[in-house]
């Protein structure tokens, strides 16, 4: 069985076993919070830093800065949620390179509420997940012409196991965690939802021996430690539900932007690379809290487009993007809603030329330049109107499945320019996306 069939065993595994859960109870209590965390965890460059000491050279610094976005849905004691995470390392210094590592992980979640006394939860959970890594030895200065880039772009390398930059469906690598969570409830007066207090403290691993070699070097021990997050979110408690349709819901989505590569592409024309084609398609999703008619939440999705750029490199084109969003509902008649949202968030684009063929460690520490990358960051902000179908699963209703449809406009506010061109028309434009979620 592969990786990917395993992925969708396991997630469907969960949904039966929650489902079965929750129709035992007939009058099942909830609650749901969305949130954020921030946090540090271990991570060991084992195989890495000794090669470094066999050369007399001083080890990496170990561990993880962890920016989180998470979902978390309590039917009775049952605990089912979903959380993505950003760990950046502490960069190094070697000569003129600047080293680097980071992972992305995603984790389905399952628990079980341990106590629940007045606001105060403690929660045991597990998570199955998977993730990318990027690990990057790079020349530490600034790229002004991106024609001078793309004429000779080995700044250093670049290695990356299940390529996000390709597209979010090349997320792999079973991963999994283990950890407790204790939450606090915070009353607003002015607020009807609560605010949760929230710290989380565990072990992440992954199960298999060799899972995140790359270049003939094993990076399992970056995927491996102990961590500790606090943070703070949104949430809607049982007692506190003050309208029968205050919800709090998780959906995914697929979509495409309908966005040009402008400039970029006559840059790589002129300088004798393929030129980028298609729509991108993007990956990701949304959280989306509703109080009476008012909506609001947040979504995060990656944005990619990828190909050969020539005999020697291939390319990728990709952008993050993370939204807070505020809204109101228009229209809700049985199943079916229709609203406007408004968002601000952040973006960024990251243009890498990839040397199809590299040596393995040592000789690659040794001869680094081949890869290169350019990128650029700042703020966004767009409209949206979403249509929705809600459709119960059950008489007693524990969770909606929920079908939507999304389109929108994308304006970027910051410059977006790599070197002296500009990348505003990769950034900005209309986008379509169709969801598949859930909610209480």
């Amino acid at each position: 069985m592969n990786i990917q069939k395993m992925h969708k065993t396991i997630l469907l595994v969960i949904l039966f076993i929650c489902a079965g859960k929750l129709t035992a109870q007939s009058d099942p209590s909830r609650r749901s919070t969305f949130y954020l965390t921030y946090g540090t965890s271990g991570a060991n460059l084992r195989e890495f830093n000794e090669m470094l000491a066999a050369k007399g050279l001083s080890p990496l610094r170990n561990g993880y800065r962890t920016l989180g976005v998470g979902y978390q849905s309590r039917i009775n004691d049952f605990i089912f949620g979903f959380e993505l995470y950003q760990n950046n390392g502490p960069s190094s210094l070697f000569r003129e390179y600047e080293l680097d590592y980071r992972t992305s992980r995603f984790y389905v979640n399952v628990g079980y509420a341990l106590t629940e006394e007045g606001r105060l939860q403690f929660i045991h959970y597990m998570s199955l997940g998977m993730g990318y890594l990027n690990f990057q030895m790079l020349k530490n200065s600034e790229v002004t012409r991106l024609g001078d880039f793309l004429a000779d772009p080995a700044q250093g390398f670049i290695l990356r196991k299940n390529n996000i930059h390709k597209g979010s469906n090349y997320f792999g690598g079973f991963l999994t965690e283990i950890g407790f969570q204790l939450g606090y409830d915070v009353i607003v007066p002015s607020m009807e939802e609560s605010i949760q207090l929230i710290g989380k403290f565990g072990y992440s691993f992954s199960p298999f021996e060799n899972a995140w070699e790359v270049n003939a070097i094993s990076f399992d021990n970056t995927q491996a430690g102990a961590f500790l997050r606090l943070g703070a979110g949104i949430s809607l408690p049982d007692g506190n539900l003050f309208y029968d349709d205050a919800t709090l819901g998780f959906h995914f989505f697929y979509g495409k932007n309908f966005v040009s590569f402008g400039s970029l592409n006559e840059s790589l024309a002129a300088n004798g690379y393929e030129t980028l084609a298609g729509t991108p398609g993007n990956i990701g999703f949304k959280i989306i809290g509703e109080n009476g008619r008012k909506m609001y939440g947040a979504e995060i999705f990656n944005l990619s487009n990828s190909g050969t750029a020539n005999e020697t490199y291939g390319q990728t084109l990709n952008s993050i993007r993370f939204y807070g969003n505020l809204g109101y509902q228009l229209f809700k008649r049985k199943n079916l809603e229709m609203g406007v949202l408004g968002g601000l968030g952040y973006g960024n684009v990251r243009y890498t030329l990839q040397a199809n063929d590299k040596p393995d460690f040592p000789l690659l520490f040794e001869e680094p330049d081949f890869d290169g990358r350019i990128a650029a960051r700042g703020l966004m902000a767009k409209p949206e109107l979403l249509i929705a179908y809600a459709l119960p699963m059950s008489k007693i209703n524990p969770f909606s499945v929920v079908y939507s449809i999304h389109a929108g406009y994308e304006v970027p506010i910051g410059r977006y320019t790599f070197g002296a061109t500009s990348m505003r028309s990769f950034m900005k434009g209309p986008y379509l996306q169709f969801g598949l979620g859930f909610r209480p």
